[in-house]
């Protein structure tokens, strides 16, 4: 188990979640509303939840799914800034921070690869 507490990308994503949530509460169009509040607190919360499974191996299916609510959230960000809910300076710096995030899961990602059969046997070397 992790502490994911301590994790800097659960405390990164969770801050974008409250920077997206602020974002998006005046806009009217509420399925695009809707849909970008599950996204942007499904980052972190699958990151907390992954960490408090049993094993790495389930830790890392749930950054995959965290890295896809990021996906769908930068989606939702640029259809947001097409359309005219957003302006492209505010909701640019977002998606500049949700891309970060992403690769962040993504070397969280590997790291756990790496510690597992073989990389418990080696764990010394990383």
């Amino acid at each position: 188990m992790h502490n994911f507490e301590e994790l800097e990308v659960w405390k990164r994503s969770s801050r974008l979640a409250v920077d997206v949530l602020a974002l998006i509460d005046p806009i009217k169009l509420y399925a695009l509303r809707d849909q970008m509040a599950r996204s942007c607190i499904s980052i972190p919360s699958n990151i907390a939840e992954g960490s408090e499974r049993e094993s790495n191996r389930e830790f890392r299916r749930f950054l995959a799914i965290a890295k896809g609510s990021a996906a769908e959230l930068r989606t939702q960000l640029y259809i947001g800034i097409r359309a005219g809910t957003f302006a492209e300076n505010k909701a640019g710096v977002l998606i500049s921070e949700v891309r970060e995030i992403s690769a962040m899961i993504q070397g969280l990602r590997k790291s756990l690869a790496l510690r597992g059969p073989l990389g418990l046997l080696f764990g010394w070397l990383f």
